[in-house]
């Protein structure tokens, strides 16, 4: 976005939208002035407890939702009532599948977060009419698809410390503290959960998240508590 543009866009814009995480993400980043206003207008922040569901698998949605705060868990459920973690969002993502009226996933917090609320029809009729916000969604679409390849690398290739490395590097780099070099964050997922989503066994994951600290390349504070002194030194981790 040009910085014009930029500037036309804040007049008229509320406040809250203004210090949203969201505001030059992929859907509000990719709205006309009067757009923005007007999706502001019928959107509603809401909080979300931490394992609370904010959509349903098999549901049909009439909204749809930006992360402001949290992290947001994605999951599949099997008809035999087994559940399998496919991914994490963060904020500012955009949670939901413009013209899909029934969801394939469910969307549980997995930690405390806040999310802004918009009707699906509304969004809809913006993305029919916006090539700008067709482009935004397209462009996520393919980052999100590079991102699932990645992870199946990661669950088929990588061994159980690269694994666990992976996991921590995708949450430390989104932590609100993070910074090129370092970063501090809560375990958003239990050790049950991360042994879920990595395909490990719990005694697997506490014994390389123990190996990670002893190397020093992660601190271990009150179980969950995780501070990450270099980032550089766990993204080696990654590759061995």
């Amino acid at each position: 976005m040009d910085v014009a543009r930029s500037e036309v866009l804040e007049i008229g814009t509320s406040v809250a939208c203004r210090s949203c995480q969201a505001r030059h993400g992929v859907v509000c980043g990719a709205l006309s002035a009067g757009q923005l206003i007007e999706l502001g207008r019928h959107s509603l922040r809401r909080k979300v407890d931490a394992g609370c569901e904010i959509i349903a698998q098999g549901s049909e949605n009439s909204f749809y939702s930006n992360i402001m705060r949290g992290v947001v868990k994605l999951c599949k459920v099997m008809p035999d009532g087994r559940q399998q973690i496919v991914g994490l969002q963060f904020a500012p993502d955009f949670v939901g599948r413009p013209f899909v009226r029934e969801s394939t996933l469910s969307a549980e917090a997995a930690t405390d977060a806040e999310i802004c609320v918009f009707p699906r029809n509304l969004l809809e009729r913006m993305i029919l009419e916006t090539r700008e916000l067709q482009r935004s969604l397209h462009a996520q679409a393919l980052i999100e698809l590079d991102a699932a390849r990645e992870w199946m690398l990661t669950l088929g290739r990588r061994t159980a410390e690269e694994k666990v490395a992976s996991l921590l590097h995708l949450i430390a780099a989104h932590a609100e503290t993070a910074t090129a070099t370092s970063t501090a964050f809560d375990l958003s997922l239990s050790r049950a959960e991360i042994a879920d989503f990595l395909g490990l066994t719990i005694e697997t994951v506490s014994r390389q998240l123990t190996r990670l600290r002893k190397s020093g390349v992660i601190r271990i504070e009150n179980i969950r508590h995780i501070t990450v002194p270099d980032m550089d030194a766990l993204a080696k981790k990654i590759s061995g």
